[in-house]
């Protein structure tokens, strides 16, 4: 780090990612600083600066030494910060740890027999609460939530034709359950029920791919779909509909052909959407027929609802939100990426599910592809084709918002 760049962030003062310390602190309040910051997005901590950006420079003697011992005592799982110390005009010294995002999340402050777990809330470092810690375990793969339970559901919530019609047609399954305690065995084998207190329970991802009005037991599924004729949200509503029902659709391979028979959640979207993104032609063609001429890639704007199910975060308590306005279309998926996943890997087409068994079922179906690249195979080049503008995507701590632009 530079001289000129090091006074730059002393001036701009502390914030999530920069945390001012005197060299005398604690071990534990130094440990707590760096967990709460790698739980968080990473970030800088300076020793040798006050509160208030005065710099009174280091003292310790074997600074780096006892920094690294801190590290490996007090912080687990293990990280390796880089160090280093910048020297000013008047001769004071300031050290400055940096560090990343962490990817094994969450960090903890081993001290005096417990393990405490802190995140970043703008300036200061705070315990987290029940909620932030699940989603912690849940962005560094330690929890996946799709197969918790879902209190007051069992085997009755689930669609037993969707679920014959996935093993027999979708599965080529050759040994279909006959009885009801072979289907609940096959079905806690699947993931789709689990066991809890002693109770068999739907689990999430059971009831939102295969359950027969899963919002009646799990409030964020489903859909929340909305059109405006403006550019922001206003009180009238061309369209204002929340769906409920199953992810998947019930099929029929008689024949050689696939039939739609009962569309799920997907299928719904794409029936109720169609109106809203599409227009007739003003001329009738030679067949005495009017050409559908799309304001949107309805290719795109599947691809990028089907991701918006198959990621989001279930440890958010709201649903996926998709609003048409007058020049653009907004797909909100609740929960930011997950662990160290960005938006630039993302569009470079790298992978990393949330939720691998409802990720899963999607590819049986056919709904997703194998390779996984939907947003740089499809999203983005059928929009910027038919727009002439890239799509953009913006993340935050709560969502990930795609937006569509409307062809001109």
């Amino acid at each position: 780090m530079l001289k000129a760049e090091l006074q730059e962030i002393i001036a701009n003062g502390e914030n999530s990612g920069v945390e001012f310390k005197r060299d005398d602190v604690r071990p534990e309040q130094l440990a707590k600083e760096v967990v709460a910051m790698l739980n968080f997005q990473g970030g800088q901590l300076l020793l040798g600066v006050e509160d208030d950006g005065t710099v009174t420079g280091i003292q310790r003697e074997n600074l780096e030494e006892w920094v690294m011992n801190v590290m490996q005592d007090k912080i687990h799982p293990m990280i390796l910060p880089f160090y280093e110390e910048i020297k000013l005009d008047d001769g004071k010294k300031v050290a400055v740890i940096h560090f990343p995002q962490g990817i094994s999340k969450p960090y903890v402050v081993r001290d005096r027999g417990r393990e405490d777990i802190y995140i970043r809330v703008g300036s200061t470092s705070r315990l987290t609460t029940r909620e932030q810690q699940m989603r912690l375990f849940e962005l560094g793969g330690m929890l996946h939530t799709e197969m918790l339970p879902v209190p007051r559901t069992d085997i009755s919530c689930l669609d037993e034709a969707r679920l014959l019609n996935y093993l027999r047609d979708i599965l080529h399954d050759p040994l279909i359950p006959q009885t009801a305690e072979e289907w609940q065995t096959r079905l806690l084998g699947l993931s789709f029920l689990t066991e809890s207190a002693g109770n068999i329970c739907c689990t999430i991802a059971g009831l939102v791919l295969f359950g027969k009005r899963p919002r009646r037991f799990l409030k964020q599924t489903g859909l929340r779909l909305m059109v405006f004729d403006s550019v922001d949200k206003a009180y009238q509503t061309l369209l204002d509909d929340t769906l409920d029902g199953p992810m998947v659709g019930r099929w029929d391979f008689g024949e050689g052909s696939k039939q739609l028979v009962d569309g799920g959640i997907i299928e719904r979207f794409i029936t109720q959407i169609k109106p809203f993104i599409s227009q007739d032609a003003a001329n009738i063609d030679e067949g005495f027929r009017r050409e559908t001429q799309w304001l949107y890639p309805l290719e795109a704007v599947r691809e990028a609802f089907i991701n918006a199910l198959a990621h989001r975060d279930w440890t958010r308590f709201v649903e996926i939100e998709v609003a048409r306005y007058s020049d653009r279309l907004e797909i909100i998926s609740p929960g930011m990426l997950p662990n160290s996943m960005t938006i630039e890997k993302m569009m470079a087409g790298q992978r990393s599910p949330r939720n691998t068994i409802i990720m899963e079922v999607l590819r049986d179906y056919g709904y997703v592809d194998y390779r996984g690249m939907g947003v740089r195979t499809k999203i983005v080049p059928l929009t910027r084709q038919l727009s002439g503008k890239d799509p953009e995507f913006e993340l935050t701590d709560d969502y990930l918002k795609t937006v569509l632009y409307r062809k001109l």
